[in-house]
């Protein structure tokens, strides 16, 4: 039978072990982020209360803030709208452009809350705001592509809930992000 000094050694043996394990996966999760830019993929914390899509439109949760409504309003405007590169780009004004690209989206649906003044494509969003996932509010950009989650939903000009349409669509279903970097406006 071993000693109680030997079930002790033994203890601390297993816990240095454990700690070098945890220790090893936090450096593997560091090196990943460090190659692809930091995108490694953390899933947005929910939100407060999530929003809904009915017949295409978002519908925002009462509760939502106004600015997070706004931008779901701006979201709503686009809905109808074809895919067109480069679509969305020009200064803000009361016309609406006659088709939006990714960029020009998201671009437009923060404009709405207030968020942006300008479009951006999407390499420059990779670098918008604060870095990571917001409560309410999420960018996901790379050098190709940019979608937005707010409140829970997924506005996006790509994986669309109904593929034979193209353009702006909102969608209950969240895409792998482990390619894109996370961006939210602070507090939001």
């Amino acid at each position: 039978m071993p000693s109680s000094r030997h079930t002790q050694n033994l203890f601390y043996a297993m816990l240095a072990c454990a700690c070098l394990v945890v220790l090893a996966v936090a450096g593997t999760a560091t090196a990943a982020s460090s190659r692809t830019g930091g995108a490694v993929f953390v899933p947005p914390p929910p939100p407060p209360q999530k929003a809904k899509v009915v017949n295409g439109l978002a519908i925002a949760p009462a509760g939502a803030p106004v600015r997070i409504k706004r931008v779901i309003a701006a979201g709503n405007r686009l809905i109808g709208k074809p895919y067109r590169y480069g679509g969305g780009h020009r200064p803000f004004s009361r016309a609406l452009d006659s088709g939006y690209d990714c960029s020009g989206t998201v671009s437009y649906a923060l404009y709405g809350g207030r968020f942006l003044s300008s479009p951006l494509p999407s390499g420059p969003m990779m670098n918008w705001a604060r870095s990571g996932t917001g409560r309410w509010i999420t960018v996901y950009a790379h050098s190709g592509h940019a979608y937005m989650v707010v409140a829970g939903l997924r506005l996006d000009t790509s994986m669309r809930d109904d593929p034979s349409r193209t353009g702006p669509g909102w969608s209950m279903r969240l895409r792998e992000s482990g390619a894109f970097v996370p961006r939210h406006p602070l507090g939001y």
